[in-house]
């Protein structure tokens, strides 16, 4: 009877909250599992499907063994699921350096899609991002779609708003007067060449005028 109590205890519990034993280590490292399982879908970390794999397992089961310890089974070691997650908790950290390390990358690559992903992860501080994160998508906001943590920051900062308003405004004055120069310069050259093209064809006619006048007094000089 208590088993069948013990079990209905961690199927009703797994899902909804972390154990208590230990929580200020466990409460990060099972906060943080569905986040890092979510990188699988990244391809950068595709090497680190087996170990990501692995992971959520390792987690999952002490987890368990977590809750069983809540439940109160006399059998369970607190100690032996102390050295569990401090095991697990290096794995984490792992992970979680790995990210902010990606993070930066993104930014030095004008990886905009990994940025993206690295920013809404939730495995960064984004709060203390927050001026990295934000610059970084003013100037590239034309190729960055404002989701998740950026729309946030959005959304909250009215500043925010009207700065990038007035850098995509800026943009557009700036490709106009690219365009406007483009196409000068294209127009001068056209007349360049059209001009070339005249002085040819002037050059061309003088000298066949002259070719003609010799052809001329050597004839007349003949008939003398």
């Amino acid at each position: 009877m208590k088993n069948l109590v013990v079990l209905f205890l961690i199927s009703t519990l797994l899902n909804a909250q972390n154990p208590k034993v230990y929580a200020a280590l466990g409460d990060i490292i099972y906060n943080n599992a569905p986040k890092i399982e979510k990188l699988k879908d990244l391809s950068t970390f595709a090497s680190s499907i087996d170990k990501i794999n692995q992971y959520i397992n390792d987690v999952n089961t002490s987890k368990e063994y977590g809750f069983l310890l809540d439940a109160g089974d006399m059998q369970s070691d607190k100690l032996i699921y102390l050295k569990k997650l401090r095991g697990l908790v290096k794995t984490n950290d792992y992970f979680v350096r790995s990210v902010k390390s990606k993070f930066k990358i993104s930014m030095d690559t004008q990886d905009h899609l990994l940025f993206s992903a690295t920013v809404n992860s939730g495995l960064i501080d984004t709060e203390k991002n927050k001026s990295e994160i934000v610059n970084y998508y003013l100037e590239h906001s034309d190729d960055i779609n404002a989701s998740g943590i950026i729309q946030e920051f959005l959304d909250q900062d009215e500043a925010l708003r009207k700065e990038k308003e007035k850098r995509l405004k800026n943009r557009a004055i700036e490709k106009d007067i690219k365009e406007s120069q483009e196409a000068k310069i294209k127009r001068l050259r056209k007349n360049d060449k059209e001009k070339q093209e005249v002085l040819k064809k002037s050059l061309e006619e003088e000298v066949l005028k002259k070719k003609s006048a010799i052809r001329e007094n050597l004839i007349k000089e003949l008939s003398n």
